[in-house]
C-alpha cells in the first residue's frame, strides 16, 4: 500500500470529541477482554468464556473466546491510545454486532434482562470511532505525519 492510500486510514478532522468518545470505550471494551482473556475484574478466563461460547453455540468456544477477547482487549487499548483507531473501531463493532444478535437480542433492549442495550451502545460509539478516527489527540497523527515524510 502506499502513503496515499493509507493516509486517510489515520487522518481525522474530529477534535476533542473523538478522545471524549474513545477513552471511556476504550477502557471498557478492555476490561471486558481481560474479563475473557485472563479472568481479571470477575470474568472467567479463556476457558470458561470458551466453554460457555460453545454452550451457546459459537463454536469452536475456545477460539471464539480468544478472538472476542484480543478484539475487546487489544481493540480497547488501541481506542485508549488513539492508535490504529479506525480499524480497532471496526473490530469492536463487528464484535459488538455478533455479541448482540447471538447473545442479547432474544431478551430483548435493556440490560436487566441480559438485553443488547449496552452492546447496542458500544457498537454506535465504536460504528462513530470508524466513521470519524481518532481526532486531534490521537497517536495516529504520529502515523500520519510519518506518512508524509
Amino acid at each position: 500500500m502506499t502513503n496515499t492510500t493509507l493516509k486517510p486510514l489515520f487522518t481525522s478532522t474530529a477534535g476533542f470529541g473523538a478522545l471524549v468518545l474513545r477513552v471511556p470505550v476504550g477502557i471498557i471494551l478492555t476490561a471486558h477482554g481481560a474479563q475473557k482473556l485472563f479472568g481479571w475484574f470477575g470474568g472467567y478466563g479463556l476457558e470458561g468464556t470458551g466453554q460457555w461460547m460453545a454452550s451457546i453455540g459459537l463454536e469452536p468456544g475456545l477460539f471464539m473466546a480468544l478472538i472476542a477477547g484480543l478484539a475487546e482487549f487489544a481493540g480497547g487499548l488501541a481506542l485508549i491510545l488513539g492508535l490504529f483507531t479506525r480499524p480497532a473501531a471496526l473490530v469492536s463493532a463487528v464484535t459488538m454486532t455478533v455479541a448482540i444478535f447471538s447473545v442479547h437480542f432474544s431478551n430483548g433492549l435493556f440490560m436487566a434482562n441480559n438485553g443488547y442495550e449496552f452492546a447496542l451502545s458500544l457498537l454506535a460509539a465504536t460504528a462513530a470511532l470508524t466513521a470519524l478516527g481518532g481526532g486531534k489527540f490521537a497517536m495516529d497523527n504520529l502515523l500520519a505525519a510519518k506518512l508524509d515524510e
